[in-house]
C-alpha cells in the first residue's frame, strides 16, 4: 500500500475509534464474503463492520487515545465499531458467531476501555437499552402514580364527603341550616299538643249556658 494511502487508511480509522462509542475486534478467517455481507446486515445501524491491517490499527489506535488493543491485532481482524446500542452490536455478533463459528470474537473496548471477549459475552447477555429505558419508565410512572394518589388522596375524600353531604341536603335541607330546622319541629309539636286545651274552654262556656238558662226557669 503507498504511503498516501496508508495515511488516509490510518485517519479513517482514527475517526472510526473517535466517533464510535465502543468496538469489537473478531477474526474473521474462514468467512465466506457472502457471510461477512450477512454480518454486517445482522448489525445493521448498531456498527459498522470493517477489514483492517493490524500494523495501520495500532497505529490510529496509538493516534486516538486507544490502549490495550495490540494483543489482539494477530491474525486478520475485522472490526466492528459500534455506532448505537452496545449491547444490541454485541447480541448481533455473538449470536452470528453461533451460527457461523469461523467468527472469533477476540475482544475490544468500550468508552476508551479495553474488554475481554467474556467481557463482551456479558454485554451481550444483558437487556437492550431500549427495554431497560422502559423498565425504568415503567418504574417512574408507577412512582409517580402512587406519589399522585398519595397526594390526592385526602382531595379525593373531601369531594367524596362534600358530595355525600349534598346528597343528605336535599334529603333533609335543614342540614345546612346547622339543625335550625329541628327547632321549628318541635314548636310545631309543641303547638298541636297546646291546640286540645281550646275544647275545654268552649265546654266551660256551655256549662255557664246552662247555668243561666236555669237561672231564668226559675225565676220565671
Amino acid at each position: 500500500m503507498a504511503r498516501p494511502d496508508k495515511a488516509a487508511a490510518v485517519s479513517e480509522l482514527v475517526e472510526s475509534f473517535q466517533e464510535s462509542t465502543g468496538a469489537v475486534l473478531t477474526e474473521y478467517r474462514g468467512l465466506t464474503v457472502k457471510q461477512l455481507q450477512d454480518l454486517r446486515r445482522a448489525l445493521g445501524e448498531n456498527a459498522n463492520y470493517a477489514v483492517v491491517k493490524n500494523t495501520l490499527t495500532q497505529i490510529a489506535a496509538k493516534d486516538a487515545g486507544v490502549e490495550g488493543l495490540d494483543d489482539l491485532l494477530l491474525g486478520p481482524t475485522a472490526i466492528a465499531f459500534i455506532n448505537g446500542d452496545v449491547v444490541e452490536a454485541a447480541k448481533g455478533l455473538r449470536d452470528f458467531a453461533k451460527a457461523n463459528p469461523a467468527l472469533v470474537i477476540k475482544g475490544g473496548y468500550f468508552e476508551g476501555k479495553p474488554l475481554e471477549a467474556s467481557e463482551i459475552a456479558k454485554l451481550a447477555d444483558l437487556e437492550s437499552r431500549e427495554v431497560l429505558l422502559g423498565k425504568l419508565a415503567g418504574a417512574m410512572l408507577a412512582s409517580l402514580s402512587q406519589a399522585v394518589y398519595l397526594l390526592n388522596a385526602p382531595l379525593a375524600q373531601a369531594a367524596r364527603l362534600a358530595g355525600a353531604l349534598q346528597a343528605k341536603a336535599e334529603e333533609d335541607p335543614s342540614i345546612l341550616a346547622g339543625g335550625a330546622g329541628a327547632p321549628a319541629a318541635q314548636d310545631a309539636g309543641t303547638a298541636e299538643e297546646t291546640a286540645p286545651e281550646e275544647p275545654a274552654a268552649e265546654e266551660g262556656a256551655t256549662d255557664t249556658g246552662a247555668t243561666d238558662e236555669a237561672a231564668d226557669t226559675t225565676e220565671a
